[in-house]
């Protein structure tokens, strides 16, 4: 395994439909597909492994729960134009958990995989 990249791994219901997802919207491309278990994804230095319920990371625990999609983790994707970035996402259909977010850092929106998984677009404050 590379040392080049930070690995994030995400539970999806669709590995084929989350690859679709981050790959025509967000900027990542394709490292390696053994659809429908498990491919992984990468944008610079970021590994994004998406596993499927027939993967590894998707077996159930010793005590029978089963790994599920979803939750408030999240991948955070910095972005030089938050709005221009909105627009063509909404544009594409890609659905929003919130409304645009201001903090001291900068400005924040959450989007919403196909697996329920959250993505963070974050603008730095210039």
């Amino acid at each position: 395994m590379t040392e080049d990249f930070a690995h994030v791994r995400y539970l999806v219901d669709d590995v084929q439909a989350a690859v679709d997802f981050y790959t025509a919207h967000l900027g990542f491309t394709l490292r390696s597909s053994a659809a429908p278990a498990f491919a992984d994804v990468v944008r610079g230095p970021l590994r994004l492994l998406l596993s499927g319920p027939a993967s590894s990371g998707g077996r159930p625990m010793p005590d029978g729960e089963v790994p599920q999609a979803g939750g408030w983790n999240r991948i955070h994707l910095v972005v030089g134009d938050l709005d221009a970035e909105i627009t063509r996402l909404r544009q594409a259909g890609v659905r929003f958990r919130n409304d645009v977010v201001a903090g001291p850092g900068g400005r924040q929106i959450l989007l919403i995989d196909p697996a329920g998984n959250f993505v963070e677009l974050f603008e730095p404050r210039r």
